[in-house]
């Protein structure tokens, strides 16, 4: 007869070892030789003692008995695997998986599940991004139905607890297979989870408990928000079910781009065309921002691609409106197409000019 070996040798854990260090160490062994996964010839076997060994750590009872008394101990008035009634004899690995490695949830009723996140966009012009606006959109969600309230049934009527799960949302069932025997938990199929059934549904949303609705909601745009933010607006999306909260609504903004001017993070960018004389002799001319004109000195033998600082008309910062970018005006010396002949005249003058002055 062979002598069965010790259930913390078989899962590599101290005779201290709390019940989630076996859980940890039952994940890992029993990845090791499952046989779907371990070829093996002997894993099915392996598997088979990991399990064993787990239900008798994970039980304080048997644990007790088999650490005071050893094997004897854990199966003598232990309640062992069986008795479940509806045991699934030829019960798979996946379902075995289940139970163990996520497919069941633990304890009362099916946890409340928030709604869904939306996603929607908005453009605005290019000066509402900078400054800021107030904009109204119109999107589609998911809302508790009007009617009944999210109740599912028809006014003056209540759900009943569910027969089946007995209120809990929840079904447990024993799965015997040639590996042992396990206990797997599922949503309850006839409440899908709710815990309650609905003997009178609701006539506008069919017991559902929801309806879909259009709604126009204000969207704050904040000054200096950049071209593919996302705003997010929380709890502005679909209903949640069961108790949870609603999901949250996210807005892509969209800036439409200025007849001249650009952006470069919180600077606003422009370009300004003078004359080859303006240049040369330096000039004070207004400039556009995006409030009201500036003057701008520009100093004689100024050349092209000089930039200019207007300071504090750029971009405002993003939760900081008092911080402002700056507006960088880059110098562009024009080069006329065509001259009439007295300028041409006084071109090739001054160029004759400059030739005496090098020579």
């Amino acid at each position: 007869m062979t002598t069965k070996r010790d259930y913390y040798d078989i899962l590599e854990v101290g005779h201290e070892a709390s019940e989630e260090d076996i859980r940890k160490a039952f994940r890992k062994k029993a990845l090791e030789f499952h046989p779907d996964r371990n070829k093996d010839t002997d894993a099915a076997e392996k598997f088979k003692e990991v399990n064993e060994a787990y239900q008798v750590l994970t039980d304080p009872e048997r644990r007790q008995r088999y650490d005071r008394f050893g094997h004897a101990g854990a199966t003598n008035g232990g309640g062992g695997a069986s008795g479940f009634e509806g045991a699934d004899v030829f019960g798979g690995f996946g379902d075995i998986f289940d139970a163990f490695f996520g497919g069941g949830q633990r304890g009362g009723r099916t946890r409340a599940r928030p709604g869904r996140d939306l996603q929607t966009n908005l453009t605005v012009a290019f000066e509402e991004a900078v400054f800021g606006v107030i904009k109204e959109i119109e999107i589609t969600r998911t809302e508790r139905c009007s009617r009944c309230e999210g109740s599912r049934s028809e006014p003056g009527h209540q759900p009943i607890t569910c027969s089946n799960c007995k209120g809990s949302g929840r079904v447990r069932r024993a799965q015997r297979s040639m590996f042992g025997q396990f206990m797997t938990e599922a949503e309850c199929n006839v409440c899908n989870g709710t815990g309650s059934q609905v003997n009178q549904p609701c006539t506008q949303c069919k017991g559902v408990g929801q309806e879909r609705t259009r709604r126009k909601i204000q969207v704050q745009v904040p000054g200096g928000v950049p071209h593919g933010a996302n705003l997010n607006l929380r709890g502005q999306g679909d209903a949640g079910e069961m108790g949870g909260p609603a999901g949250d609504l996210y807005v892509g903004m969209r800036v439409q781009p200025h007849a001249f001017f650009e952006r470069e993070n919180y600077d606003i960018l422009y370009t300004l065309d003078i004359s080859f004389p303006q240049a040369a002799l330096g000039i004070e001319l207004d400039v556009p921002t995006l409030e009201e004109p500036r003057a701008l000195k520009i100093h004689s033998g100024t050349q092209t691609d000089e930039v200019y600082r207007i300071k504090g008309q750029g971009i405002p910062h993003l939760g900081r409106e008092d911080r402002r970018g700056d507006q960088l005006v880059t110098i562009r010396v024009a080069t006329p197409k065509k001259l009439s002949s007295r300028q041409r005249e006084l071109l090739e003058e001054l160029q004759r000019s400059f030739t005496d002055t090098t020579s």
